[in-house]
């Protein structure tokens, strides 16, 4: 999991949160778990996309957005790549 401060290049979102799962169960586990997370802390997605279909979900909290991807969609749209620009946030260990 990293998370890409793109405050500076985009006007959309503060910081995008990518995470990867191996197959489609696991991505739509890890979406759901995310969201479950931030809603207990009071943070609601404002959008949520593909959490069902398990390839690639798309939430959206406002100020973050998270990509949660199967690993072949994440190595091949490699958007640690295409964001390359954009400063890492450090994220707690235990995450």
């Amino acid at each position: 999991m990293m998370a890409l401060d793109v405050s500076a290049q985009t006007p959309i979102a503060d910081v995008f949160l990518l995470a990867t799962g191996s197959n489609e169960r696991q991505v739509s586990a890890i979406a759901e778990a995310i969201e479950e997370a931030l809603l207990e802390t009071g943070v609601k997605a404002i959008r949520r996309e593909g959490v069902r279909e398990g390839r690639w979900a798309l939430m959206d909290f406002n100020d973050l957005i998270v990509h949660v991807m199967h690993q072949e969609d994440r190595a091949y749209y490699s958007l640690e790549r295409l964001w390359k620009d954009c400063p890492v946030v450090a994220l707690p260990a235990d995450l």
